[in-house]
């Protein structure tokens, strides 16, 4: 049977970058902003785009994504991956990129995504029925939120989670935007602020849910023997992880309890490391209860003590753990699909070129992808040269 293990330190981020973001207009397509996150990624590396023989990617805006982007961007790839496990596709892409790579059936990588959800929703995104017909289809639940809402209220119920523990995390997500220039929400964000808010399902309040945003990003891999000699310090892929459990949340065997109970595990078993090791977390924060779930089904901390670990600041910049240090999904971006911004933040972390946000001595980050209602989760582990 192959080892997996062998992975390990095998591969390595050369270049990421994101596309333009916000609100980029009417006259910009999803592909505009694949093409333009693309360029800039590889510029990073210091590559072209004829150096591409592999290509990853997912899209909500068009069918056959890898299919529709390779011949938008001018690729011929001897390999492709449109793996569509929602907002964790990306992360999943790595490390399916990391296996290709060692196979021999590519040798660079790009992973790619592009959104204009919000110029093409106005800033607003259609809910109340489920993705597919299930037993909550009769109640016509605004999904995906009342999904992730009752996954926060039964964590409440069990563990005595309050909606101050919620607002920590939103808090904390606002002060590592104020430090990203690029951030799309970077105004002055309380306790008080997030708690007064509009309720849109309860428990969760608009400030307990992610942006609307376009957007794009890109990350270039290939071997790390090539990542060697050129232009960024190498980003070693160290051990990853996939599970799903379910779809609809109607089917999640324990609201409090993620796949990424297991996607950490293995993760870490691969790598080598456990979470002591970790400097730098970057988890998908659709919603604020994302956060407390992956954080304990990590091994960050126990089950149920999530609200405590986040409360004073905890996640925030100064405390004991730098959780999603551009802003998250919750103030920084979140055009639709999430996870391979998770990717870009880490490698420049990792890279020590986080400016004002920078996590001093990091040279182990941990990225965590959700997918669906908390339905596909994965987990990567990356490192510096350091760690190898």
């Amino acid at each position: 049977m192959n080892d997996e293990r062998r992975l390990r330190g095998g591969t390595a981020i050369v270049g990421v970058a994101e596309s333009d973001l916000g609100e980029v207009g009417p006259d910009v397509t999803a592909l505009d902003l694949v093409a333009q996150a693309a360029g800039r990624a590889l510029d990073d590396a210091g590559l072209t785009i004829g150096d591409v023989d592999g290509l990853f990617g997912h899209s909500a805006f068009f069918p056959m994504p890898t299919v529709v982007m390779a011949e938008h961007l001018g690729i011929r790839p001897r390999h492709s991956d449109s793996t569509a496990t929602g907002g964790s596709s990306f992360v999943a892409h790595l490390r399916h990129a990391a296996a290709a790579i060692d196979a021999g059936l590519c040798e660079v990588a790009l992973i790619v995504y592009g959104s204009t959800q919000r110029s093409a929703s106005g800033g607003l995104v259609s809910s109340g029925r489920s993705f597919l017909p299930s037993y909550e289809t009769p109640f016509r639940p605004r999904l995906p939120v009342s999904a992730y809402a009752l996954a926060a209220a039964r964590h409440f119920h069990e563990f005595g989670t309050t909606r101050e523990h919620l607002a920590e995390v939103a808090v904390a997500a606002r002060r590592w935007a104020r430090l990203n220039p690029v951030a799309f929400a970077r105004d002055d964000l309380t306790i008080d602020d997030v708690l007064g808010s509009r309720m849109v399902s309860s428990p969760l309040t608009v400030r307990d849910c992610c942006l609307v945003t376009d957007g794009g990003g890109a990350v270039v891999v290939t071997s790390a023997e090539r990542a060697r000699d050129l232009r960024r310090p190498p980003v070693y892929y160290l051990g990853g992880a996939e599970a799903q459990w379910h779809m609809n949340i109607s089917q999640m065997p324990d609201l409090t309890v993620t796949a990424a109970s297991e996607t950490g595990p293995r993760a870490f078993e691969l790598a080598g490391l456990r979470p002591a090791d970790v400097d730098v977390v970057q988890l998908y924060d659709a919603f604020t209860i994302n956060v407390l779930l992956f954080l304990e089904d990590l091994g960050f901390c126990e089950k149920g003590a999530a609200g405590d670990f986040v409360s004073g600041g905890g996640v925030a910049p100064g405390g004991h753990l730098p959780v999603n240090t551009n802003g998250g999904g919750l103030s920084y971006c979140h055009p639709g699909m999430y996870g391979i911004f998770l990717l870009i933040e880490a490698a420049r972390q990792l890279r020590g070129e986080a400016g004002d946000r920078q996590v001093a001595g990091a040279h182990v980050a941990l990225v965590h992808g959700n997918g669906g209602m908390l339905s596909s989760q994965v987990t990567a582990l990356l490192g510096d040269a350091s760690v190898l």
